[in-house]
């Protein structure tokens, strides 16, 4: 039986979590709520508006917001990796240098990216070869021709930069030409002037815009005859335009298109959850077309936001397959010998939510495989690996590296069978054997070479 002090201290219990709750929603974050966000820009796009709050936007996990409307924009979804951005350009121009990329884990929700995966990484490039070599110039050539025909003018002369010629991209330093002043000691033509302005012309328009400080234009003309430029030797025409133009005055007014109202609401939410859109209408009155003007441009309806405070479902995804289970068959030994067995490895289908579809296909899978493990076989070195990844990709001395394994020889076990259903099921190697090769450079398992990565610039973040 319950006391009247312990339903005392209940009721107070209550009281004080109804006005915690109140004053959390009064201090509840506004956002900018996007329909789309972009995991390899991190950008956000499709506003549906301002002024919604941050649980309200991200009921839909594949909405993204932003605190700020100059602020980063953050993704509704799981803590996930972002796609790898492209490889960045190489360092340097010539010889060897590096090139990095990056990816950046997004989400609000909780948990975070997986530990022990990278952030960036960084490889080796090599654009060019070689790097640029100075040439030399070769001796310059006779002066050219005077550049005009009457009084004074200019003479050229030019040098070529093959002596020695630049080698990969190289460039000669100072000027390919030179120029000297020179006197024709020859009359020169008569040059144009403008004679008088004829009449003006009829208006460009037949009206005025009402308020506007731009009036229609009219023109006049004049020829260059005061006098005429002299044709031999030929005269330069005359300077500056052949037409001028004043504004006309005393027109009608023109035309004036409408513009529109203000945006009034007009129907229900069109979402079950998350966020949505409502319609809204406006009219062309503010002012409306005067003169014979056109109506608005445009559409006299948009759509806003509008949030109906339900979650929306979240489709499961398939995890990573997990390890093979060992290679085994019931009451048999099967370690190194020629009988087929069987292994299974499963699957975990994470994230679903509030109703959302479970992950398509099977959460088993299996194979016939042969068990080695532990078993010793004959071995032979593997050809070198291509080289790895700078690293650390943002550390001192980065550097890169090459192997080469003693690999298992197999022994040559059927490689196909047929199953119950009748048909072929091809059979796997399984287990860690131990391998058996002749030394190479002291070792019996791996031999490893490293090298310097070259021409490395810091990191920026």
């Amino acid at each position: 039986m319950e006391t009247p002090g312990w339903k005392s201290l209940q009721f107070l219990v209550i009281v004080c979590w109804f006005f915690v709750s109140l004053e959390s929603l009064a201090e509840a974050e506004n956002v900018l709520c996007y329909k789309t966000f972009n995991e390899i820009s991190g950008t956000c796009s499709d506003l549906l508006g301002d002024g919604i709050s941050q649980e309200d936007c991200c009921l839909n996990h594949q909405f993204g917001f932003q605190s700020t409307e100059n602020g980063a924009c953050q993704s509704c979804r799981e803590a996930r990796w972002s796609k790898w951005t492209s490889w960045s350009a190489c360092s340097v121009s010539c010889t060897e240098g590096v090139q990095r990329r990056r990816r950046v884990c997004y989400g609000y929700r909780e948990g975070a990216c997986p530990t022990g995966t990278r952030e960036r990484e960084m490889k080796s490039c090599l654009l060019k070869e070689c790097c640029p070599t100075m040439g030399g110039w070769s001796e310059w050539s006779a002066w050219k021709p005077c550049s005009v025909t009457c009084r004074t003018g200019t003479q050229l002369r030019e040098r070529t930069c093959t002596n020695p010629t630049p080698v990969c991209g190289g460039t000669c330093t100072g000027d390919s030409k030179e120029i000297k002043p020179c006197d024709t000691r020859q009359i020169c033509p008569t040059h144009g002037n403008w004679g008088s302005w004829g009449p003006w012309q009829q208006c460009s328009h037949t009206c005025s815009v009402e308020g506007s400080a731009r009036q229609p234009q009219q023109q006049r003309s004049r020829l260059c005859n005061n006098p005429s430029p002299s044709i031999n030797p030929p005269g330069s025409p005359c300077p500056g335009p052949s037409q001028e133009s004043q504004s006309c005055t005393g027109l009608p007014f023109c035309p004036r298109d409408g513009n529109w109202g203000g945006w009034k609401p007009s129907q229900p939410c069109t979402v079950t959850c998350g966020v949505g859109q409502v319609l809204q209408k406006r009219l062309c009155d503010n002012p409306p077309p005067k003169y014979g003007g056109k109506n608005c441009p445009g559409e006299d309806v948009r759509r806003q936001p509008c949030t109906v405070k339900v979650p929306c479902p979240v489709d499961g995804h398939w995890e990573e397959w997990a390890h093979w289970m060992p290679c085994s068959r019931h009451s048999f030994d099967t370690e190194c010998q020629e009988i087929p067995a069987s292994q299974v490895r499963s699957r975990k289908c994470s994230g679903r939510r509030n109703g959302g579809k479970s992950c398509d296909g099977s959460r088993l899978d299996n194979r016939v495989c042969y068990n080695f493990e532990g078993c010793t076989l004959r071995g032979t070195w593997s050809v070198w690996s291509p080289w790895g990844l700078c690293e650390p990709a943002c550390g001192p001395e980065p550097k890169r590296s090459r192997k080469r394994v003693c690999t298992p020889i197999y022994p040559n076990f059927p490689r196909v069978m047929s199953g119950e259903d009748g048909k072929e099921k091809n059979i796997t190697f399984w287990g860690n054997p131990k391998p058996q090769c002749k030394h190479l450079e002291g070792q019996l398992l791996e031999v490893v070479e490293e090298t310097r990565c070259q021409n490395v610039p810091p990191c920026e973040d």
